[in-house]
């Protein structure tokens, strides 16, 4: 009979005390061969600077030696070991070392500046393992120790660790030619060419929108904001459910067999999963969501309900209703998800339920949704794909007469049109018109409450089933107003068919 493991406290200290006596990773011999090299040549240091530093070696002197070096050669003074002497000596650095005679040990262990990229790769690569064995530890101590933090908010912070490890280790990042910079952007106005000119990023499903903007293009924030009952959830699945079918139509045009090249996700902190599909196969299957859910449906429209879902199962959109997702987590999860399946689009609905990164604790509103938008735009730059984050509007839009909105009417507003690359807002007039209908009860005659009568229904033919969706600011082309289609019972948006003959030119 095999003996089940010791999963107590003292056998999880004993394989703890086994890590512990490991010695940390290290390299100290390519820590010797990079002085060597920069003091007996300075411009090695163009080869390492970018990505290393004084704290990434394990030996404490060979860092200071490193940051004295540094400090010398980016202040454009020679750094060798007559000019160092001083400093060194002063500082008492290499008291540890034997003094002096240490730098002449470095200067016989170079074997020239060729490899001394090599030799920062090294030593950058052992401090990146020796950060990841004290965030193990870390995590280990948290999840054995009393914490304000439960299991998943450790996970999170975990989570954060392991980020910050990844983004800030140094190696990314720099100067970018003009050469390639051009040929990003030939590359770009060549997909909008072979598109007619009409889409350079990835549909929206709208017409018009996609001809003022050129469609979503990657690295962009977009905030799409609006009163309560506006549509701001329809019109984001709208955009997130056309770009998905977009990506699967295109690799269906590539043959059988071939994957999207990425997926679309929703992040749902108001709404679940279910009612999230739901509200899709209403669209698709043009059967209200509100019969669905009562039953209340006839054999052909359920026949149709079922064959349109099996149609959007091949749909490569992806779902997380987690409710008050923090940044860290939401970034996590999108950086998983473009390392496995390929990441396109990610929206978010909506952003002032989202929390901010664990660990950080903002003293106002402002500056907590001025960091999560900070950050959604972070994440949109890290993966270079579009960001839609939905956002509230402030209660003194229904004091106004005029009710369409303004970027001064965001809530909370902070940074939001600051970082956002685009702002736009959804407003229907129908809505506050279907409010004003006359009361008979408000006047004093049959006459004139049918002469308002009529009046208030001729107003309601003018606005019925259209909506807008204002472009308030585009970083990258015009402002202006977009007239959609929208259909309240399917909760629905479309382009509104008037006029498009001009469309692609």
């Amino acid at each position: 009979m095999i003996d089940a493991p010791d999963s107590s406290p003292a056998a999880a200290d004993g394989a703890l005390l086994g890590v512990s006596l490991r010695q940390p990773p290290a390299n100290v011999d390519a820590e010797q061969a990079l002085l060597g090299a920069l003091l007996t040549n300075n411009r090695a240091y163009d080869r390492v600077s970018d990505f290393l530093t004084g704290a990434h070696f394990a030996n404490r002197v060979n860092g200071a030696i490193y940051d004295a070096i540094a400090k010398r050669v980016e202040a454009g003074m020679l750094a060798d070991p007559v000019t160092l002497r001083a400093t060194l000596e002063n500082s008492g650095i290499l008291d540890e070392v034997g003094g002096l005679p240490y730098l002449a040990k470095l200067l016989t262990a170079t074997v020239g500046i060729i490899n001394a990229g090599d030799y920062g790769r090294a030593i950058n690569d052992a401090w990146i393992r020796r950060q990841l064995i004290d965030i193990g530890e870390t995590i280990v101590n948290s999840a054995f120790g009393s914490t304000d933090l439960d299991g998943l908010d450790q996970i999170a912070a975990g989570e954060e660790q392991l980020f910050r490890l990844a983004t800030d280790k140094g190696q990314d990042g720099g100067f970018t030619g003009f050469d390639r910079a051009l040929i990003s952007a030939i590359e770009t106005a060549e997909k909008a060419f072979r598109n007619e000119g009409d889409v350079s990023g990835l549909t929206s499903g709208l017409r018009d929108f996609d001809k003022k903007t050129g469609g979503l293009h990657p690295s962009d924030l977009l905030i799409l904001a609006g009163r309560p009952a506006m549509g701001k959830t329809a019109l984001a699945t709208k955009i997130a459910f056309s770009a998905a079918r977009a990506l699967m139509n295109a690799a269906r045009e590539q043959g059988e067999g071939v994957q999207p090249e990425g997926a679309v996700a929703i992040f749902s902190l108001e709404m679940s999963s279910e009612q999230l599909a739901t509200r899709i196969l209403s669209e698709q299957a043009e059967v209200s969501g509100e019969r669905i859910r009562r039953g209340d449906i006839g054999q052909k429209e359920f026949d149709r309900f079922v064959r349109v879902s099996r149609e959007l199962t091949q749909l490569p959109l992806v779902i997380d209703d987690t409710p008050a997702i923090s940044l860290s987590a939401m970034r996590t999860r999108c950086r998983r998800l473009k390392r496995t399946k390929g990441l396109k689009l990610v929206v978010v609905d909506y952003l002032q339920l989202m929390r901010p990164a664990v660990g950080t604790r903002p003293d106002n509103r402002v500056l907590e949704i001025s960091m999560i938008t900070q950050g959604l735009k972070a994440i949109a730059k890290e993966l270079e794909v579009p960001v839609i984050a939905l956002s509230q509007l402030s209660r003194q839009v229904e004091s106004r007469e005029d009710k369409r909105p303004m970027l001064s009417d965001l809530r909370e507003s902070g940074s939001i049109e600051q970082d956002a690359d685009a702002v736009m807002f959804v407003y229907r007039d129908e809505y506050y018109l279907q409010q004003r209908e006359p009361k008979e009860t408000a006047y004093d005659s049959s006459d004139k409450y049918q002469a308002a009568l009529e009046d208030w229904g001729r107003k309601m033919e003018l606005v019925h089933n259209k909506a807008e969706l204002i472009l308030e600011k585009q970083r990258h082309g015009p402002t202006g107003t977009v007239q959609l289609y929208f259909e309240g019972q399917y909760t629905r948006f479309a382009d509104l068919e008037t006029a498009h003959e001009d469309y692609g030119r």
